[in-house]
């Protein structure tokens, strides 16, 4: 006697990774999001990158295609913007597959931090100051921010890259909401931080970006969220445990204090790759998953 057995489609997870050994962490991460199988990528370049789309959606049926997704990795996140934009090139009419970029954990991280900060302000009616904002966190934090109808001041050691940033932000948020600033001494950075109301530091590890002394100063602060998880602190006085700590009355964030949140929303982000075929997961998508996995309205 025969019957016939339907089997539903693994899901596949194709990782396209800059760098020459495809991150770890994110295939570890996605196996554990519910990915059937990962086949992981390294060396991807641009230019190189449509046989491996054509691979991924011409396999399968279109009904089947949600089945299949693409993961764009890689600790060069402007190389990562660069192969999304290559990957959208490849796509045509139904022939396509979900696509989600999150090059050096930069969207799920910044995602996390504006959304733990969400949790105390009214961020259209805050003002923040992003340190370290031209690095790929401070961007997409700052554009976040931006979004939610924050008054952002990016900060970095050079102006011309601050504004260059802020310029770059501004476009993409159709507005003026950011200004750049390169506070280069104790007062210049105390002037940074006056009205700011949030702080948040992203720089490179193990660089203390603003000291107690300062921090003390700005009277209007009432989160600081460090996301450096390599001593010294970004922010001296937050650890890096921190998660809505009260460091006199400044409620503080450190990097593992935000990390779990950044691992729920990188997680509920893979899962819903395989929902449809059509979704593109970039800063903004992955911030609104994020407010709807936490039930967070800020």
């Amino acid at each position: 006697m025969s019957r016939n057995v339907s089997k539903s489609k693994r899901k596949i997870l194709i990782q396209f990774d800059g760098d020459e050994h495809p991150s770890v962490f994110d295939r570890v991460v996605a196996v554990d999001a519910g990915a059937e199988a990962v086949f992981a990528y390294g060396g991807v370049a641009p230019e190189r990158v449509q046989p491996l789309v054509h691979g991924a959606i011409f396999t399968r049926g279109a009904a089947d295609l949600k089945h299949t997704a693409i993961f764009i990795g890689g600790s060069d996140v402007a190389q990562g913007e660069a192969l999304l934009a290559s990957v959208k090139k490849t796509f045509f009419g139904p022939m396509r597959v979900s696509v989600m970029l999150d090059a050096n954990g930069a969207n799920t991280t910044a995602a996390a931090a504006v959304l733990a900060a969400g949790r105390h302000l009214d961020l259209a009616a805050t003002t923040a100051l992003v340190l370290g904002g031209t690095g790929p966190v401070g961007l997409r934090a700052a554009r976040l921010l931006a979004g939610q109808g924050a008054r952002v001041r990016l900060a970095s050691r050079s102006l011309e890259r601050a504004k260059a940033a802020a310029k770059a932000v501004n476009e993409v948020c159709a507005g003026e909401r950011v200004e750049a600033c390169a506070p280069q001494g104790e007062k210049e950075l105390t002037e940074a931080l006056a009205a700011v109301q949030l702080v948040i530091a992203t720089g490179a590890t193990g660089v203390e970006l603003l000291s107690a002394e300062v921090r003390k100063k700005a009277q209007a602060l009432r989160v600081a969220i460090d996301l450096n998880a390599v001593p010294p602190a970004g922010i001296q006085g937050v650890d890096v445990m921190d998660k809505a700590t009260d460091r006199e009355g400044v409620i503080a964030y450190g990097a593992i204090g935000v990390g779990g949140t950044k691992m729920k929303i990188h997680k509920a982000a893979i899962r819903q790759l395989f929902e449809r075929n059509d979704q593109v997961l970039d800063a903004e998508e992955i911030y609104e998953l994020g407010r709807k996995i936490l039930g967070n309205s800020g």
